[in-house]
């Protein structure tokens, strides 16, 4: 065996210092039937981390509802979800994590989140044609949280504007908890036509396999591992697990894979993502019941003397494995060239199960494909979980407990200029949202981001959604909450909601606290989902976002959603049209301030339960949208989220350029009623001559409605009080985040 495996004396505590249990290496002992080398332990330790294998989430996972309409893959199937959107086309979507390394290099761990992800998408041999993000970071107004974003924010901007792939949408939000770890989730959709996809599988005696792309370096090695554990004081020691990116080679292996991919000589590929080579060929040849002989010495590598685990386990970017049909390597080949990319045969598909990896003519690992992969040998845990004690507490919370202002313009004007509110106008005027001729929305903004489908009558509407707030207070229902209001947001743009992608952000889940909110979130997501007929088609599970002296962030299970409005000429915007529109309120006030932005900053109670909400009526509010909107009953259409109402009526009037004149529900707190964020309620203008065929409409259904007032003049007027002009008010929102970042 190599010299690094004589070296190092494996055992127990070889084993864990490589994040592997006791009970782990006997397991691996025990497969292999003797004391596996340094190389193989290594192999274990990055396939079985929790980054790799799920094994502390994947039997939750699994209670997710998979089933749904116009599914083509169902999770776990492929490396993105894949869903039918007509006219012989399918979309293939994924959302990912890249916290730990955005947390120590934010610049480089976001860029290469992107290129992650985007080669998650073009592997099946689609074209990305839109990117979104979710990003949590900590307190803004401090320097470390100022230098986090405006790295992440860079990252993010760089790489997918070299790239040439538009981003449509996402979200940001600010809180504490996010101080030592921030959240950098992101989302690429791609294109392909139905039945021209490619599989990351290997299987055919004979057939070699190709490595294409950049050569590979020691950046990442042991990268998964080092996203399955806490962040430390220490962890700075860590960056070199940080990868480095180069979005102009990943165009060049976009064009190339499509291209190859159209040959037909391609038996399957897989992006090299966390754990590099050895994902690759262990997940492939599981999926094909087959075996490879890897000889890493072909490997082209860019840094000398290499260990053969560095080989196998290094995350290098922009990199691919591809199986080529035997005696039509040339028709590759020849397209690799064409495209200046590098290419090396390393290996060859074998019989049985067995990955052998070789030096110079020396074995220097031998294990069995299938023990190695997720639903294969990898272990599977039912981890211990408990309430917490904070969830009974905050249940206690009484609205009487808080005063009434007296000055209700004043915490208007707050809540328009807060981080989580204002617009992000700082952030995405650094993404290019218009490369690619497809994002709709630029200009007339919708609920959810539009994305034309060319040649086609249709387009994809597109969300990524979570209140984790929300899910803190109560996971179960934060979790339906955030499958809900992506679904809301999608329906409010005149679109179908058809299935998610998640990326689920915990702390330690062995911490049985942390392991609850994992749970009751997992509950509440497939509670939504199956009301709304919308199939999980994959995703990632991120645990350990916590550090060892500011403790887990909040449960943060983000919602990236794909929905298809099948006649695009019907898309409907946010923004007011026309004075003396008619304003309406579809769904019902609550008396609840419950976890709102009003209560938690304003008043600083951060101690309360999750918002109102009922899966039901949530449903019924829907439904009711979707009717008056394909009847072409209202002019615009925006649902009430953060801020609550009054941010929703200002946000449609910036958007419009014209003002309102409302009135309050004298029935319930005038504090609840402009800024609670009880859900399932959405603000929508009628034109005067529809108002009777829309109200028929409405009482002919089971969603409660309201008259609000009328869209008119230049300033936003509530109970007879002007709150300020429109135009000084959008002034002040779209300018609030980029005065406090640029300081």
């Amino acid at each position: 065996m190599e010299a690094i495996a004589k070296e190092i004396k494996v055992n127990v505590e070889t084993a864990r210092q490589l994040g592997l249990s006791e009970d782990e290496f006997q397991k691996i002992v025990t497969i292999l039937g003797r004391t596996p080398n340094y190389t193989e332990l290594s192999i274990y330790s990055v396939m079985w981390s929790e980054h790799c294998s799920y094994k502390n989430s994947i039997y939750w996972i699994k209670t997710l509802p998979r089933e749904g309409k116009g599914l083509l893959a169902k999770a776990g199937e492929e490396n993105a979800g894949l869903i039918d959107i007509g006219n012989g086309y399918a979309c293939a979507f994924k959302i990912e994590s890249h916290n730990h390394p955005s947390a120590l290099e934010p610049y480089q761990g976001a860029a290469t989140g992107v290129g992650g992800i985007n080669r998650d998408i073009f592997t099946m041999g689609a074209r990305p044609i839109a990117q979104l993000n979710s990003l949590r970071f900590g307190n803004i107004n401090t320097d470390k949280t100022k230098w986090l974003m405006k790295g992440v924010v860079r990252g993010i901007g760089h790489y997918g504007n070299a790239f040439g792939v538009p981003t449509v949408g996402g979200e940001v939000f600010f809180d504490e908890c996010y101080n030592v770890n921030p959240l950098v989730n992101a989302m690429s959709v791609g294109i392909v036509k139905v039945g021209e996809t490619i599989s990351a599988t290997s299987y055919g005696e004979g057939n070699p396999v190709i490595i294409i792309g950049s050569s590979t370096g020691k950046d990442g090695i042991h990268g998964a591992t080092f996203a399955s554990a806490d962040i430390t004081e220490d962890s700075a020691e860590s960056l070199p697990s940080v990868q480095v990116g180069d979005p102009f080679q990943e165009k060049l292996l976009l064009e190339a894979s499509l291209e190859i991919i159209k040959t037909g000589a391609v038996v399957g590929m897989q992006d090299m993502g966390a754990a590099g080579i050895i994902c690759s060929t262990s997940e492939m040849s599981a999926k094909g019941q087959s075996g490879m002989n890897i000889w890493l010495d072909k490997v082209p590598l860019r840094q000398q003397n290499m260990q053969p685990f560095e080989i196998l386990l290094s995350e290098s970017q922009e990199r691919m494995l591809v199986i080529v049909k035997k005696g039509r390597e040339k028709e590759v080949e020849a397209i690799l060239e064409k495209w200046d990319l590098h290419y090396a045969v390393i290996g060859e598909v074998t019989n049985g199960d067995r990955l052998k990896y070789y030096v110079h003519g020396e074995l220097v690992a031998d294990v069995p494909a299938e023990t190695l992969v997720l639903g294969g040998g990898a272990p599977v845990y039912h981890r211990e979980f408990k309430e917490p004690q904070y969830y009974r507490e905050f249940q206690k919370f009484d609205i009487d407990t808080i005063k009434e202002p007296s000055n209700y313009k004043e915490i208007a004007d707050y809540l328009l200029t807060h981080p989580n509110i204002a617009s992000k106008r700082w952030v995405y005027e650094q993404y290019d949202s218009m490369v690619g001729t497809v994002n709709m929305s630029s200009n007339k903004p919708s609920d959810a981001a539009i994305v034309n489908i060319k040649k086609s009558d249709s387009a994809l509407a597109l969300k990524v959604d979570c209140n984790s707030r929300y899910v803190y207070a109560d996971p179960h229902k934060g979790g339906a909450i955030a499958v809900s209001e992506a679904a809301r947001n999608i329906v409010c743009s005149g679109g179908e909601p058809m299935a998610i992608t998640n990326c689920l952000n915990f702390g330690n889940p062995y911490n049985p606290e942390v392991y609850w909110q994992f749970v009751e979130a997992i509950k509440g997501i497939g509670e939504a989902c199956t009301e709304f007929n919308t199939p999980v088609t994959g995703g990632n599970v991120s645990f350990y976002n916590q550090s060892s002296y500011e403790g887990p962030v909040f449960p943060t299970p983000v919602i990236g959603m794909l929905g298809i409005i099948k006649n695009k000429n019907k898309v409907m915007t946010l923004d007011f049209k026309n004075e003396g529109d008619l304003i309406y309120l579809i769904g019902e006030c609550y008396n609840d301030i419950s976890s709102s932005e009003y209560l938690y900053s304003w008043h600083n109670v951060k101690e309360a339960p999750a918002p109102h909400f009922d899966l039901s009526e949530e449903y019924e509010v829907q439904f009711a949208v979707k009717e008056v909107i394909e009847k072409n009953l209202v002019e615009s259409a925006h649902d009430c989220s953060d801020g609550g109402l009054f941010i929703t009526l200002a946000e449609s009037a910036m958007a419009g350029k014209l003002g309102f004149d409302i009135d309050t529900d004298t029935s319930i707190r005038k504090d609840a009623f402009l800024f609670g964020e009880g859900q399932s309620r959405v603000v929508v203008t009628v034109k005067p001559e529809n108002e009777d065929a829309f109200t028929d409409m409405l009482l002919n259904s089971n969603a409660e409605f309201s008259f609000l007032g009328v869209v008119d003049g230049n300033e936003m007027i509530i109970d007879g009080e002007v709150y300020g002009k429109v135009e000084d008010m959008k002034g002040q929102y779209d300018n609030a985040i980029g005065k406090i970042v640029e300081g």
